[in-house]
């Protein structure tokens, strides 16, 4: 049933990162969940007991909690972390400079890079269990003397004993595949806000319709990637009992499962069908193939009794298969990075966002997703041989004694640690130096901004200025922290390519020692080396710490949630076992929301920090009949400074303009110079000039002072504090936004009545 033009306006709060409270939202100690879940909820201040915070007249104030979406479950707070990678790889195609992407080749490319990490997982675990425990260390009794964990397994034959280890990386593969499956059903179960077909990959744009449904191509995704490990896990195994008997059978199995590795690389490369029933009429032929070779690859270790275990060093084959792997990365982010410069635009024009990585976000953070990928491989690794040696790390300069065995980690091993400790190195100090170079440069700006907005300042205010000024200098870091990522991605790149040295067995020490002739110079590069090992291990091992407090303390969980807010916010196209997208949820959610309280009355969306990257999703989601009732109020608004920049295709600057035309310019933008985070749209500021052509563009911006002065109001006792980024809502231009926008969309309303359900009494 339709409703008046008259009905009652509703301000819908939608908070920003870290999962603020509803109570925190609102303003308000006494709130009520009227619509939602516990997960992600719209909240009310409990009637009769009182307005929200910063309510204007004759509005009433509803806030949306989404932050239980990430910072919920201690458990899946906690294993986030550890697929930290996985999530940089996902993230990494949407840094895309355009949002077209022909013939599918950047698309294809991420996907092969998100392949690689699948592989370079169950690898890693392989020459865990496989390599350094059933190859090279039970079959030596100092190694397995005091261990009757291990003593056991020496009684088997070398087949089947390494069959059994291989269950570990298979049931590691089979967890990963659950927490997908699982994730799917906890956050993208939320149904599609539009029934029309969906494109094979939903990257137009975001107001494509069903752009948040990506649970289609996350099922695709899935099976691939299962078929990806599972191969792996065969090719290492058949190829580490490559003496065995039956030498026909094993090369027949070897050819079927590098087979099967390449095809599923192959399907990465293809457009995800757009009928389900079509994509699992395909995917069970391919799930039936890879139980068969896998059946039948453990099948034959376990038949295979005598291998040569004479063969001492690394698991025959798995020194080339992770040198060629990384080698592979390598070539591929080289690629990435070629199609990435070719796809970004020449010529700018003067109003448009210069982007924050010089247009490379594609390549340098998925050069970032393997740096961390190698961080962790590397870490497990050498953590597991280092206890295995009793402590002690052998290298081609350092050999063990014969009765402990080799427990040499592949070389290529040493080459990504060293690689990620000399990125981390080189990142740091040039960040160190561009926060010194451009000091002088943000305390100018700074000094402008104070003597503009306070002229005249009393002499007792003086130490209250400086204070200003120097949060208004340290605003300004934002921008200037973009080329150091590109800087990262140079150095990684080179570092990778390092790895081409694996190909000839030389490793760090051994090349250093092989050049200068001297083994005291190879035993210093020895122990730089091990240096540098730790270094790397213990940035892994804290952050595994890191995940064990968010376990235990739910500020640390919060925290941690941040990441995964800024990070999981984009759907999953690339790695299917990447976090879930809160967004597949939360942005239709929002839409259906709205749209039912504007079918009540006038609707104006408040969306903080982060919150107004969520409401402007959701209004390019929204039908055409809601919009007439709709306004938009940000604050705290990163929408131009960062995501403009960061993800150019899709809040570019016409995407911007194209919300403020959906939206007939119901917006204003509230923002401070000592904000970090938010900024102006359209606005002078930063380099930032007037776009899109419309006046009303023009009326966007709103600037708030910060603080409101400096000296000490004669009914305080101290000075009004410098807010930041927050709160926005105690400011009277705030309210003020709230009643404009409001009677803006509620005369808009007269003309465009909106016929729809009544909504349920909150």
């Amino acid at each position: 049933m339709g409703t008046a033009p008259g009905g009652e306006a509703v301000e819908l709060r939608v908070h920003g990162v870290s999962g603020a409270s509803a109570d925190k939202i609102l303003d308000h100690p006494i709130v009520v969940r009227v619509a939602g879940d516990r997960l992600a909820g719209f909240y009310r201040p409990r009637p009769e007991t009182g307005t929200a915070g910063g309510a204007a007249a004759g509005v009433a104030v509803e806030a949306y909690r989404w932050g239980s979406l990430t910072a919920g479950a201690a458990v899946r707070t906690a294993s986030m972390l550890l697929l930290l990678p996985f999530m940089l790889g996902n993230l990494a195609i949407w840094l895309r400079p355009r949002a077209a992407d022909r013939f599918g080749l950047l698309g294809a490319l991420c996907r092969l890079l998100a392949g690689s990490l699948t592989a370079a997982l169950m690898l890693a675990i392989v020459g865990v269990t496989v390599n350094l425990v059933g190859w090279q260390c039970v079959p030596y009794a100092q190694c397995r003397q005091g261990r009757p964990y291990l003593s056991w397994l020496v009684a088997l034959p070398v087949g089947p004993r390494l069959a059994l280890l291989s269950l570990i990386p298979l049931f590691a593969l089979r967890l990963c595949w659950t927490i997908g499956a699982r994730s799917a059903q906890a956050f993208e179960g939320f149904s599609p806000t539009s029934a029309e077909p969906k494109p094979s990959e939903l990257t137009e744009s975001l107001a494509t319709p069903g752009f948040w449904d990506d649970e289609r191509i996350t099922s695709w995704l899935r099976q691939i990637h299962v078929g990806i490990g599972a191969g792996t896990v065969d090719v290492s195994l058949l190829a580490g009992l490559s003496s065995g008997k039956n030498g026909m059978i094993r090369i027949m199995l070897l050819y079927a499962t590098a087979a099967l590795v390449l095809f599923c690389a192959a399907l990465l490369c293809l457009p995800v069908p757009t009928d389900r029933a079509q994509a699992r009429r395909f995917l069970r032929p391919l799930w039936a193939t890879v139980a068969t070779v896998t059946c039948l690859s453990l099948a034959y270790a376990i038949s295979t009794r005598s291998v040569d275990e004479g063969v001492v060093g690394q698991l025959p084959g798995y020194e080339g298969s992770t040198g060629g792997l990384i080698a592979t990365q390598g070539v591929l982010l080289v690629a990435i990075a070629v199609v990435t410069l070719a796809r970004t635009p020449k010529k700018r024009s003067p109003t448009e966002s210069r982007p924050l990585l010089r247009g490379l976000g594609t390549p340098v953070v998925s050069a970032i997703s393997v740096s961390i990928a190698a961080a962790f491989t590397a870490t497990l690794v050498f953590r597991v041989a280092d206890q295995l040696d009793r402590g002690y790390i052998p290298d081609p300069i350092r050999p063990n004694p014969p009765a402990y065995g080799p427990l040499q980690p592949p070389v290529a091993y040493w080459w990504a640690a060293l690689a990620g400790v000399a990125a981390l190195l080189i990142v740091t100090a040039a960040a160190g130096a561009t926060v010194l170079l451009t000091r002088r440069r943000r305390r100018i700006l700074a000094e402008r901004i104070v003597d503009r907005d306070f002229p005249r300042v009393p002499p007792d205010a003086a130490a209250r200025v400086n204070l200003v000024r120097t949060a208004i200098a340290r605003s300004q870091v934002t921008e200037e922290l973009g080329p150091l990522l590109v800087v990262f991605f140079v150095v990684s790149a080179l570092g990778l390519a390092t790895v081409a040295l694996d190909l000839l067995g030389l490793g760090p020490t051994e090349l250093v020692s092989r050049l200068s002739g001297q083994h005291d110079i190879g035993m210093l590069a020895a122990y730089v080396t091990d240096a540098g090992i730790w270094t790397i291990s213990l940035l892994v091992v804290g952050l595994v710490l890191v995940g064990y407090r968010a376990y235990r303390s739910r500020e640390t969980r919060r925290l941690v949630a941040i990441v995964w807010d800024l990070g999981t916010f984009w759907p999953r196209t690339v790695h299917p076992f990447a976090p879930p997208c809160y967004a597949a949820r939360a942005v239709p959610e929002l839409a259906k929301r709205v749209s039912v309280l504007a079918a009540q009355g006038p609707v104006v969306i408040s969306g903080h920090s982060h919150g107004s990257v969520l409401a402007t999703a959701t209004i390019l989601q929204l039908p055409p009949a809601a919009l007439p009732r709709v306004a938009l109020l940000t604050y705290g608004c990163p929408l131009r400074r960062i995501y403009a920049r960061l993800y150019p295709a899709y809040f570019g600057d016409q995407a911007l303009c194209d919300l403020g035309d959906r939206l007939d310019w119901r917006w204003r933008n509230l923002w401070r110079d000592t904000d970090p985070i938010g900024g102006p749209i359209f606005g002078h500021h930063r380099g930032a000039l007037p776009s899109c052509g419309i006046p009303a563009a023009g009326d966007v911006d709103v600037r708030l002072r910060d603080p409101r002065a400096v000296a000490i109001d004669p009914t305080d006792t101290v000075p009004p504090p410098v807010e930041r980024h927050w709160p926005y809502h105690t400011q009277p231009e705030y309210q003020a936004a709230v009643r404009h926008l409001a009677e803006q969309a509620r005369q808009a309303s007269t003309d465009n009545p909106v016929a729809g359900p009544e909504p349920p009494p909150p």
